[in-house]
């Protein structure tokens, strides 16, 4: 008899560790599956990035700064200045070679949260480039 008063049979305590082997094995099976399915920032940012592509409004911008993973930019909508910045140290690729030749620069944006926008993603740019005849 334990000092709780109560007692278990041989059977009674081998079903009461297998439920607990069963608890703590289901609880380990869970938490990989969820850490497996969250999605990562950089995920989280290109769905940003296509969303405002597929459904943004689109305005001009004037370019402020390049840096080197960074776009400053500023843009008006509805008479309100924003300025933003753009980590584009993943869309490298996109940026034209030349940036001399930037003539001008459109951002989209979302037309619910003026403030979320951009000017550079995987299938659409914002800087277009002055071509010469």
């Amino acid at each position: 008899m334990s000092s709780l008063g109560l007692s278990f049979t041989a059977a009674e305590q081998v079903t009461l560790a297998l439920a607990v082997v069963l608890v703590v094995l289901l609880s380990v099976i869970g938490y990989r599956a969820w850490k497996r399915s969250r999605i990562t920032p950089e995920e989280r940012e290109r769905m940003r990035r296509d969303a405002l592509v597929a459904a943004g409004k689109m305005g001009d911008a004037t370019l402020i700064e390049i840096g080197d993973d960074l776009l400053l930019y500023s843009y008006d909508v509805r008479g309100i200045e924003y300025t933003a910045t753009q980590d584009i140290a993943l869309l490298k690729q996109y940026m034209p070679s030349d940036l001399s030749a930037l003539a001008s620069v459109s951002v989209k944006y979302d037309a619910r949260n003026p403030a979320n926008s951009i000017v550079l993603a995987e299938h659409w740019t914002g800087l277009r480039i002055h071509k010469l005849s």
